[in-house]
């Protein structure tokens, strides 16, 4: 599913909901144009979960609320309400 404005910093969720990533950013299709001279479609990117882990372990009270990976198949509305009910907006000053 392509990632729409305002996605960036989001979880990016496999179909089980394990956090696989965090939405970090979009190709820009006008620049991808003038240098490839193809228009390209849905072109986004993430950070790997994998590279924020050991950020989130190092932290006490995010690593206490961390979670095994899910390996059991889910329903998709069951995936996106556990997935809702895990974001929460991080405010840094």
């Amino acid at each position: 599913m392509p990632c729409q404005p305002g996605n960036s910093g989001g979880a990016l969720v496999d179909e089980r909901g394990n956090v696989i990533g965090i939405v970090s950013a979009k190709l820009d299709a006008v620049t991808a144009l003038a240098a490839s001279g193809a228009l390209p479609e849905n072109v986004n990117y993430a950070v790997k979960s994998s590279f924020l882990l050991s950020f989130l372990e190092s932290v006490p009270a995010v690593s206490a609320k961390l979670k095994t990976p899910i390996t059991a198949d889910r329903k998709f509305e069951d995936v996106v309400k556990s997935a809702q009910q895990a974001a929460v907006l991080v405010l840094v000053y």
